[in-house]
């Protein structure tokens, strides 16, 4: 390819020529196209033809984080339905140190660690999208403050039950000067646990030696719904971030089941959310830093000091900051998994929100990783009466879409292993254009749709259960 060139004839990096030539609609490329390096990525698709309107959806977390376009038939009624944080101003760095100087419910960070000698600091993976690396400059300055070592500070991932994180990801997650500049590794869910005794619910908590052995504890973590645990971060940290499988299965497993009040935004009440904060008071958390962002994975409020009181300060800002109206009937409704493609089945919930009955929905999965097929605990509970791989397989191929819509998944990175996720019936596009001839197929006319550009992080208007 021959790169193009400025008027005095000087030669153009591929990618700025590619987006120049695209000028007139923003500098952002259609959806299906990636103006990265890598590969499979084409350099453009077709536009629709005729009047069009535009919708633009971020893509690919921590994957090149692109912009990406949808283009629908002009005479469609569109409704993009954006969460009511999505405009909320970000932080910047000076704001970031002036709130993590003001914890909640402890001292200050470099008062907590003075005359510790060991230090470990938990973060969580790339499944939940945190910025992590525009605080991890102030920990370890607050650290070297107090007389810290750089090789007594260790970073511990605190995933649970996915899968260990690579070098390159954990440079994502902490920046690289840090994870160069510190030691991390990361938490094994099957081996070097210790027991720490019992909670109220009677769940034998066993978690991670090292992170038990070190002298200053510190938590950082992302508040984002959690179907489960009401919001992410907190006491996730520790159960399930630290702890070992058996802890973790009776903690999604058995008492999920037996109280039956946990759900999304539910924290206050919810019982699975209280043996993990139980877990986490038996080990003594020293501080903690909670972070709300936006759709472009921006931090817009940021809470530090004590690990249930800060979080609970943050979910009541988040109640408000993630909630999005929800549609009610509509013919079409676009989701996009992002921020958390490897789980894409979160964003999927839209569908059944907002659908009408025999409508569709499009799910779209853009991310080289796509959905997840790594997590030990889900991996466990699918063969535990006996099944196998080709049983579970059936199940979700023989499975349902609700209100007996159609399902079409957008993906360019679509395999056989993504394919045997969803019922058989589903349709698999990797170009934009294609989902757009299927849909007026289904839909003839001017039909509605709901976007939901971010599903992923998005959730509806529930009130919190104080």
């Amino acid at each position: 390819m021959h790169d193009s060139k400025t008027k005095d004839g000087a030669a153009l990096h591929p990618r700025r020529a590619f987006l120049n030539r695209l000028g007139a609609v923003g500098a952002v490329p259609l959806i299906g196209t990636a103006t990265g390096t890598a590969m499979h990525q084409p350099t453009g698709v077709p536009a629709l033809k005729g009047a069009t309107r535009s919708v633009i959806v971020p893509t690919h977390e921590f994957a090149g984080d692109l912009d990406e376009r949808l283009d629908f038939p002009a005479d469609w009624d569109i409704q993009v339905m954006n969460m009511a944080g999505h405009a909320a101003p970000v932080l910047t760095a000076a704001q970031i140190g002036n709130r993590l100087d003001q914890p909640i419910g402890t001292r200050r960070l470099r008062e907590v660690a003075e005359g510790k000698k060991t230090v470990v600091v938990t973060f969580d993976d790339l499944t939940r999208t945190t910025p992590t690396y525009t605080v991890t400059p102030w920990i370890v300055q607050e650290l070297q403050s107090a007389g810290i070592k750089e090789e007594n500070i260790l970073f511990l991932s605190s995933y649970g039950t996915h899968r260990p994180m690579t070098a390159l990801e954990v440079q994502k997650k902490l920046g690289r000067e840090i994870a160069l500049r510190y030691a991390w590794m990361n938490h094994n869910v099957f081996d070097s646990l210790k027991d720490v005794g019992e909670t109220s619910f009677r769940n034998r908590v066993r978690l991670n030696q090292t992170f038990l052995a070190a002298d200053l504890k510190i938590c950082l973590s992302g508040i984002k719904v959690h179907q489960d645990a009401g919001y992410g971060g907190g006491a996730k940290a520790i159960l399930p971030g630290v702890a070992g499988l058996s802890t973790i299965e009776y903690n999604h497993q058995v008492i999920l089941r037996q109280t039956r009040t946990a759900g999304p935004v539910r924290v206050f009440k919810n019982e699975m959310r209280r043996d993990m904060i139980e877990a986490a008071r038996m080990v003594g958390v020293d501080f903690t830093v909670q972070i709300l962002y936006n759709q472009k994975l921006q931090p817009t409020h940021i809470f530090s000091g004590d690990i249930v009181d800060a979080h609970h300060a943050g979910v009541r800002v988040a109640a408000k900051h993630y909630c999005t109206p929800t549609v009610k009937d509509a013919d079409i409704v676009v989701t996009n998994g992002y921020p958390q493609n490897a789980q894409a089945f979160h964003a999927r919930r839209w569908i059944h929100y907002s659908v009408r009955e025999g409508g569709t929905g499009v799910s779209i999965v853009q991310h080289p990783l796509a959905l997840d097929p790594i997590h030990f605990l889900n991996n466990r509970l699918a063969g535990m009466d006996g099944s196998t791989y080709f049983d579970l397989t059936s199940r979700r191929l023989n499975g349902k879409n609700p209100k007996n819509s159609a399902l079409i998944v957008f993906s360019k990175y679509t395999d056989r292993s993504q394919i045997n996720n969803y019922p058989r019936d589903t349709v698999f596009c990797d170009r934009w254009e294609d989902v757009i001839r299927n849909l007026q197929k289904r839909h003839p006319g001017t039909p509605r749709v709901a976007v939901y550009p971010y599903g992923g992080m998005q959730h509806q208007e529930i009130d919190l259960d104080e």
